[in-house]
């Protein structure tokens, strides 16, 4: 499935935030990309723009298709509750992102790679799809013949407990148990979800 594979440090300093993890490019540059960096200047951005750019903020930090967003954020307008904090839920409970909250892996692009590469077991069950839901209860873990990769080993070394409280980790089995699905309170990332629920509601 197609990818966004371009400049990263670009995206992240076009949105102001380092989406995609530490960046110390973004570090030194944490202005707009153009040739004229900060000296730039910006036309007022109209309330359009502002939804839009926090919906493809979201969409680059959790690695979504325009395609997939749209259809999840569908499927969270159906659930009870309200929209924006379903979608966020949601998007939490994707597998890959499971796997990057876990520390299994180093950043969500790196999950979505051992998810594929069928790395990954659920409920004792292979499962190569990113974007699976996961379940309460569902149990997450490295399949066995994968427990000695080098990306993985260098990755859960420093991990003894899940940071995050609908997750339970265990370092022997290398495994999780998916809980609950999360508050929209424990969700760490800075978003703005109602902006997302409002530019939806236009079309």
């Amino acid at each position: 499935m197609a990818r966004y594979i371009g400049p990263k440090t670009k995206i992240a300093r076009k949105f102001g935030e380092p989406i995609f993890g530490t960046d110390k490019s973004f570090e030194r540059k944490n202005y707009p990309p153009g040739q004229h960096g900060l000296a730039k200047k910006r036309k007022k951005v109209s309330e359009y723009g502002i939804q839009l750019t926090e919906k493809q903020k979201v969409r680059y930090t959790y690695g979504l298709l325009e395609r997939q967003f749209r259809n999840l954020y569908e499927k969270a307008s159906r659930m009870k509750g309200r929209k924006g904090e379903n979608l966020i839920i949601l998007l939490e409970s994707r597998l890959d992102n499971t796997i990057y909250r876990l520390g299994i892996s180093p950043s969500r692009p790196a999950a979505r790679q051992l998810v594929t590469h069928s790395h990954i077991i659920v409920n004792g069950r292979v499962c190569n799809i990113p974007s699976y839901i996961l379940k309460p209860g569902d149990v997450v873990g490295v399949r066995e013949r994968s427990k000695s990769l080098e990306i993985i080993q260098n990755s859960i070394r420093s991990v003894t407990k899940s940071r995050f409280s609908w997750l339970e980790w265990d370092s022997v089995t290398l495994s999780a148990k998916f809980i609950n699905r999360p508050e929209r309170s424990e969700v760490p990332e800075i978003i703005n979800e109602q902006l997302i629920v409002e530019l939806y509601s236009k079309s």
